[in-house]
């Protein structure tokens, strides 16, 4: 397949939609002869920081001058963006040629009696497929959904990482944090060292698994600390403390949030950093720093700032509306505002919105699974108004707040991503 056959190839491939479990996967990086054993990797689930935390470490690892991969999800805009080495996404020649290489082996193990795979377990395996031809150092791999029935458990790390656990993905991983807490929990491996940021009622779970693998836990707020020195919209220092360790770190993403992911980030470097010496101290201050992460608190632009965010659960939410209280504390604030369907609407709406703020609602992508813009706006109350046409809103958000306030672009990554792809063509 050329590159524009294997985007229709992995489009027709949307249709099967989720089926968690382990078999197609195992199947087919079987056919391919097990791509995924020939890397050394680090894990990384969680509800939300995922992405953030995945990025640090593979940023860490490349300035220790390591050979890096790194496979994440949802794309913004392209493919492409789901699979990196070295700090590139993959280019469309290599694409077309693993994901063809992929097609076949789910052809013969189709014809085997193995299920259709999904669209994830196709990337997952085509990324698995272009790190062992690249003959990487390391993976820093991100799981598409929960941990223990993702497709990207099929790996033993050197380094496992649990960012948090929330309220998500209800449906699929559990109505409690306890029941999402031990899916998240499903990645770690015997004697594998985990890292984690979970709190309440999310770490009965984690510590009863790490204990039963016997896999050392290193938990925030107790192995080790964040501490706060400054912070602005153009980025923060904070003090990371381990027992006898304590050493300022510079990030460029704003949040409190993001202290911790860096925090998290920095500790699971450092514990491969146990196995590789080429993993050293210089690297744990300059991979972080160098740290940039799409549609999180991303600000686009100023006079006025437009931030994009895709916080999509309340956990989302929460860290959003902390942060444009903590930055635009007194200033007036307008919403572009679309999410899917089968998420947490209600309490989102209940934990972003001010009554002073304005918001207007919008289809956060053509899929069927995008709420519409009037059902938002009605929930939302009489502060929200519905547009259909996203570069409208735009622009009508942009004259509203003046130089001075600010555009928030939320609700879902593929907002985020369909805002992007709008702003290209304006």
């Amino acid at each position: 397949m050329n590159y524009t056959e294997t985007l229709a190839y992995l489009d027709g491939l949307g249709k099967f939609g989720i089926h968690l479990g382990m078999e197609r996967i195992e199947a087919l990086l079987k056919e391919l002869g097990n791509p995924e054993q020939k890397v050394r990797t680090i894990h990384v689930t969680g509800t939300n920081g995922k992405g953030s935390v995945t990025s640090m470490i593979t940023n860490i690892l490349l300035v220790s001058g390591l050979k890096v991969g790194k496979f994440t999800s949802p794309h913004l805009v392209r493919y492409n963006e789901r699979i990196e080495v070295d700090g590139k996404e993959i280019s469309d020649e290599d694409f077309a040629l693993v994901v063809t290489a992929v097609r076949r082996a789910v052809e013969n193990v189709m014809v085997k009696g193995t299920d259709q795979p999904t669209q994830f377990e196709v990337l997952t395996a085509a990324a698995f497929l272009h790190f062992a031809l690249q003959k990487l150092d390391y993976a820093v791999i991100e799981v598409g959904l929960g941990g223990l029935w993702d497709s990207t458990n099929v790996i033993t790390p050197v380094v496992s990482v649990i960012t948090n656990v929330s309220l998500d993905h209800t449906d699929r991983c559990g109505k409690t944090v306890e029941e999402i807490a031990m899916q998240k929990a499903g990645i770690i491996k015997d004697g594998i060292p985990v890292v984690t940021a979970a709190e309440g009622e999310a770490l009965g779970p984690i510590q009863a698994m790490s204990l039963f693998k016997q896999a050392p836990l290193y938990i925030y707020g107790k192995a080790f600390t964040g501490q706060e020195v400054s912070s602005s919209m153009d980025g923060q220092t904070f003090t990371l403390s381990a027992g006898d360790y304590h050493s300022n770190y510079d990030v460029k993403l704003p949040g409190a949030h993001q202290i911790l992911n860096t925090a998290v980030a920095v500790v699971a470097a450092k514990l491969a950093s146990k196995q590789d010496s080429r993993i050293n101290e210089m690297a744990l201050h300059q991979g972080v720093a160098l740290t940039k992460w799409p549609g999180r608190l991303e600000r686009i632009s100023q006079k006025p700032d437009v931030i994009l965010d895709g916080a999509h659960n309340p956990a989302g939410a929460d860290v959003l509306r902390a942060a444009l209280d903590k930055y635009y504390s007194g200033k007036k604030i307008c919403f572009i505002f679309g999410m899917m369907g089968d998420k947490d609407i209600s309490q989102v709406i209940t934990t972003l919105f001010r009554k002073e703020d304005t918001v207007y609602t919008v289809r956060a992508d053509e899929g069927t699974r995008a709420a519409e813009p009037e059902a938002l706006a009605k929930q939302i109350g009489p502060q929200a108004k519905a547009m259909h046409d996203l570069a409208q809103a735009y622009k009508t958000a942009l004259a509203e707040v003046g130089e001075d306030g600010l555009v928030c672009v939320c609700g879902s990554l593929y907002l985020v991503g369909t805002f992007k792809k709008m702003l290209l063509n304006l």
